[in-house]
């Protein structure tokens, strides 16, 4: 036998074995280690459990979701309901409107009758003018529109009558802010104020009330005094002149308003006549703004206005009956009072007319 031949070796079979199970170690080992972290993962307890409840809170949630849902329809049912009553019963009074319109519609108007009855109307105004004119106790002649006796309970009469009108520049309107821009205004606009023509209509309606056999005096005060008629001061005018009368009204109708309003030095006219009116008539629409100082600033205070009329009032003398004719300026609250006190004090009247007057 040759001596060259391969001999067989051991130690190859005996490390391919360990390998193998070396090998075989680890795979073992490597499941075991899943398996384990698999069943750590898990939920501790009933797993079964938890997802009942889970889904008895989900059941809880839905219920309580179907129940709003339930009310909130009940809701707009119950609203509904009250918008078709509400468009029924607006249906049913439309219905009745149209019914009540179609009752209330009449045939047309016959104009010629209706003509004839308005020139009826104008010949019975016409008549009752007349009429008027033929009992009035003074020489003018004043009806108004429509003859409104307004000023029922206004002391009327007198042997003596003096009237005092205030020209003052808020004499142009009742608001402060038409004051102001009716200042800045033409003569002509100034003289178209209502309110103004509202105090020449109560003069004019005073003086065709005077007796025949009275005497009057008119001044017109602002931040001065003076008479209607030049050079007539301190001097009684008598009614039977009834041309002289006339001039008096033209001549107040001639004024533009302007200027501040001294109450006081009006008031001292009272004693200058001789003998004294027995009857006074103070046409004015607020406290004073001036007194017999000379003012120092433009401006004036509410009570600086009420101590210029309680001085004022001091120069009314005893026994002398003051009649007021109110036209109330806004911003002047206190005026209406004041001159009410003033009126009861003397045995007078206080009078605040209707715009529409006389």
């Amino acid at each position: 036998m040759a001596r060259n031949k391969k001999q067989f070796s051991a130690f190859s079979l005996s490390f391919l074995d360990i390998m193998s199970c070396g090998l075989g170690a680890f795979i073992l080992l490597f499941l075991i280690a899943k398996n384990h972290g698999q069943q750590e993962t898990l939920p501790k307890g009933d797993y079964l459990g938890f997802e009942v409840e889970k889904l008895e809170k989900q059941l809880a949630q839905a219920s309580s979701d179907i129940k709003m849902l339930k009310e909130k329809k009940i809701s707009h049912t119950s609203k509904i309901q009250d918008e078709k009553q509400q468009q029924t019963a607006a249906i049913e009074q439309l219905n009745m409107l149209l019914t009540s319109m179609k009752k209330l519609a009449k045939p047309p108007v016959d104009r010629a009758a209706l003509e004839k009855a308005i020139d009826s109307l104008k010949k019975k105004k016409e008549q009752l003018k007349q009429q008027l004119n033929e009992k009035s106790i003074g020489v003018r002649a004043y009806t108004g529109d429509g003859n409104r006796e307004y000023l029922t309970g206004m002391r009327l009469g007198g042997d003596n009558i003096l009237i005092l009108l205030d020209v003052s520049c808020s004499m142009l309107d009742e608001s402060i802010v038409n004051i102001i821009r009716r200042r800045n205004m033409s003569d002509e606009v100034k003289r178209r104020s209502p309110k103004w023509l509202q105090a020449l209509a109560t003069i004019d309606w005073i003086s065709a009330r005077f007796p025949q056999s009275a005497s009057y005096q008119i001044y017109t005060f602002d931040d001065t005094v003076r008479s209607i008629i030049p050079n007539s001061e301190g001097k009684w005018l008598e009614v039977n002149n009834a041309k002289e009368l006339d001039q008096s009204i033209t001549a107040l109708k001639k004024i533009i308003p302007d200027g501040g309003s001294n109450l006081e030095r009006a008031l001292m006219v009272i004693s200058e006549l001789s003998p004294a009116p027995d009857n006074v008539y103070l046409i004015t629409d607020g406290l004073p703004t001036r007194g017999l100082r000379n003012p120092t600033k433009n401006t004036v205070t509410g009570v600086e206005r009420q101590k210029h009329f309680e001085l004022a009032v001091t120069r009314i003398p005893p026994n002398i009956p003051m009649n007021v004719i109110l036209l109330p300026t806004e911003g002047d609250p206190m005026a209406p009072a004041a001159f009410w006190q003033v009126a009861r004090v003397t045995s007078g009247s206080f009078l605040s007319p209707a715009t529409d007057w006389p």
